[in-house]
């Protein structure tokens, strides 16, 4: 069956599809919406190796649905019915592949597109194939038929005409233009599988005996009326198929409905409102919140979005001033009355990973709980723990009925008291899905115990990296952070150090940021002066790449202390020191704070550590986005003799932010011009216009140009003899002054020499 179609054409209208309507119809819906968002994918351009082999099998699944489509739309109605079983798993195998190729490719996208991917796979996920009973019928009485012996007697004749009978009027074989159409569709496959396949054309051939005999005999209104009972329930199968086709196309007029996918009892082509869709995913919102813009979002997917690196509203494209979520509580309430009264239940989104398939790395485990949670997707499982006490919003993640059970660990907390002894039993024994519920009730703890828990804990982390994954609940964390505080309380520096690294471990692998409370961000800024700091930095520094929670960062007073780290003989914290101050000047109002500290000069002595200068130049050239920082950078004493040095520097990027940095300084203020030009930075420039990087040739370009622009307009300048006109910067030039020795770089500049010596030279006449 596999080759049933040798060559590649696009498939007819599901219309015109003959036996199998209802599975052509939903797969042609997934074909149709995976074409949608394909050329988006490949604009997207995943060139990494799992990328391209994704969107290959994409293709290959797409084309092997659509000549699915098309074979049952041409073949033979007779046939289609005897293949049922092999049709239904061609269909199985091409939902399957279009599934798997869209999840590989999900993590490889803009959150946006991965949010339509998602929607499509998630869709996919719930489709169900099957046959439907009146060809299964058909099929099955036919193929008993066939197995009979069909080369002799007339005694085969009853049975041949009441089997024949029953499958056309299942398979709506009742007008002579349907039997005539039939036969010469039956015809064709016999010249297909003519001395190729013997056994596929001797049972072709059967059937056309059997179309041409009975078919003929009695016409088209003779056997309908013969088996009018018959026909019934074949006529009840069309209806069905009809409303199948209104509905759908109704359906496909909208967003389909997942995490949010509709699972109405009585009405499956309700709608909803607009208002109540996530603009992102086009689902229907659970959690919705309104961001800075005024738009409403569901949580998950705008935090997603910001957790990108994203400062704009995903709808407006306009910047946002902050990134905090404010409950749409009144929307909540609407949407809630809606699903209730058309039976439509949303799962909580925050019960699972956003969704599973974008984090593909994340291998199931036979051991942990939470993956085998996410793997299951819609199946939300009931946990018998009957005396742990865990948030619902916790406990929903662990998905629906199955026989999956934890056992009632209530015992552990008596177990660990030994006559005086209070240690904790090894947690290496534990699967890492009750990490989680070990740190949420760990204040039952003693505090050796408690101690003695986290250090297991920290122990598995470290030797299995999926363990992590399952510290999802905001109750685990606030565990964490008590426990924190407490061993801060008692100066307690090896179980501080035990308890940052089980956070630390975890935001580093987790697939999103789980809920921090303000005290955490200030516990946070009290271990960077304690023994701790390390552990901290590191911390601060994963949190900071998330613009949502740069704000908090600053507000709970960790900037000085991450500005004196600068100061710190300890080198090894510098670079996590510098990444953290990039990540927070990329945002204009926390760079502002940044500014504010006056901290300028401390970077001048890191622009001349090849290790540093990378990130302290980036960090400047955010902070000349702002007016404040363009002053700041221009009026601090030897800041910008050490900018210029980087001109000088290997690196191609650094030489970028460089002449970034001038630029934007000498763009806002002549004065600035002046500054910059008496650091003789002309020859430098120079070369970058003719070697360096595509951006840092046109920011030289332009920085040439605008000190050109200013010795034109200087009065003093204008007064004397005028040099004649500029040469073109070619690349002979640069490779002439490239030979010559460092002294003599002017010289090669000829006729703009004079044009852009420095003021101290000039002779009055």
């Amino acid at each position: 069956m596999g080759n049933d179609v040798a060559e590649v054409v696009q498939p007819l209208p599901c219309s015109d599809v003959k036996v199998h309507r209802l599975m052509c119809m939903e797969l042609m819906k997934f074909v149709d919406r995976i074409s949608q968002v394909f050329p988006d994918i490949e604009s997207a351009r995943p060139r990494c190796t799992l990328g391209i082999e994704a969107l290959c099998s994409i293709n290959l699944a797409m084309e092997k649905a659509k000549l699915l489509i098309q074979h049952c739309s041409e073949s033979s109605r007779l046939y289609l019915a005897i293949t049922g079983e092999a049709i239904l798993a061609r269909f199985t195998r091409v939902h399957n592949e279009l599934e798997r190729s869209l999840s590989h490719i999900e993590d490889m996208v803009p959150i946006l597109l991965a949010a339509q991917i998602s929607g499509i796979v998630d869709d996919l996920r719930v489709a169900k194939f099957t046959l439907e009973s009146s060809e299964e019928e058909a099929g099955r009485v036919l193929l008993a038929l066939i197995r009979k012996d069909i080369s002799t007697s007339d005694s085969m004749e009853p049975s041949e005409f009441e089997a024949f009978q029953f499958a056309a009027a299942r398979l709506q074989l009742t007008s002579p233009k349907s039997l005539l159409i039939e036969r010469r569709d039956i015809k064709k496959l016999i010249d297909k599988f003519h001395d190729t396949e013997k056994t596929k054309e001797r049972i072709l051939k059967y059937l056309l005996y059997l179309v041409k005999k009975y078919g003929k005999s009695y016409g088209g209104e003779q056997m309908e009326n013969a088996s009018s009972d018959q026909c019934e329930s074949s006529l009840t199968s069309t209806d069905h198929v009809r409303k199948h086709v209104v509905c759908s196309q109704s359906i496909e007029k909208k967003i389909d409905v997942k995490y949010g996918h509709y699972k109405s009892q009585t009405d499956t082509s309700c709608t909803p409102p607009e208002e109540f869709r996530c603009p992102i995913s086009s689902r229907l919102m659970h959690d919705p919140v309104i961001i800075a813009s005024g738009q409403t979002f569901e949580r998950v997917w705008i935090e997603k979005w910001f957790n990108e690196g994203n400062d704009t509203c995903p709808k407006t494209q306009k910047k946002l001033q902050h990134f905090s979520l404010t409950p749409n509580s009144a929307l909540k309430d609407l949407i809630s009355k809606w699903c209730k009264r058309n039976r439509i239940t949303i799962p909580n989104l925050r019960s699972q990973p956003i969704p599973a398939a974008l984090y593909p790395w994340k291998t199931s485990s036979s051991n942990s709980i939470a993956s085998l949670g996410s793997s299951l997707n819609d199946v939300h499982l009931r946990i018998d723990v009957s005396t742990v006490s865990i948030d619902s919003s916790d406990a929903s993640y662990f998905s629906d009925p199955s026989n999956v059970k934890i056992r009632d660990d209530s015992s552990f907390v008596s177990s660990q008291m030994n006559g005086n002894s209070h240690e904790c039993q090894s947690f290496d024994s534990f699967s890492s899905g009750e990490n989680s519920v070990w740190l949420s009730k760990l204040a039952a703890l003693p505090w050796t115990s408690q101690c003695k828990a986290v250090e297991d804990i920290r122990n598995h982390f470290n030797d299995n990296d999926q363990a992590c994954y399952s510290l999802l609940s905001d109750s685990s964390i606030d565990s964490l952070f008590r426990f924190l505080k407490y061993a801060h309380d008692v100066s307690d520096t090896k179980a501080q150090r035990d308890g940052v690294q089980v956070l630390l471990a975890f935001l580093r692998k987790s697939s999103e940021i789980p809920s921090l409370s303000e005290e955490m961000f200030h516990l946070l800024a009290v271990f960077l002066e304690s023994e701790v700091t390390k552990e901290a930095l590191a911390i601060i520094e994963v949190l900071s790449s998330h613009q949502y929670w740069n704000s908090k960062i600053v507000m709970s007073g960790s900037l000085p202390s991450i500005l004196n780290i600068l100061d710190n003989q300890v080198r090894e914290l510098h670079a996590p020191a510098a990444r953290i101050l990039y990540n927070l000047t990329l945002n204009r109002d926390t760079g502002s704070r940044v500014i504010s500290m006056g901290c300028i000069w401390k970077f001048i002595p890191l622009l001349g550590d090849s290790s540093l200068a990378g990130y302290c130049i980036k960090i400047l050239s955010n902070l000349c986005e702002i007016q404040a920082g363009r002053v700041a950078i221009a009026e601090t004493n030897g800041c910008l003799a050490s900018i210029t040095e980087l001109l000088e520097t290997e690196s191609q990027e650094e030489q970028e932010h460089a002449v970034a940095v001038l630029l934007s300084l000498c763009s806002q203020r002549t004065e600035y011009c002046q500054l910059v030009m008496d650091e003789g930075i002309i020859p430098s420039l120079v070369n970058i216009s003719v070697n360096g990087n595509i951006r840092g040739k046109e920011s030289a370009m332009e920085l040439l140009r605008i000190l050109r622009d200013v010795r034109y307009d200087n009065p003093l300048e204008s007064s004397l003899p005028h040099p004649g006109p500029i040469p073109e910067f070619s690349q002979d030039s640069c490779k002439r002054s490239k030979e010559k020795k460092p002294s003599s770089k002017v010289r090669f500049l000829g006729g703009i020499r004079t044009l852009f010596s420095k003021p101290r030279t000039v002779a009055l006449p």
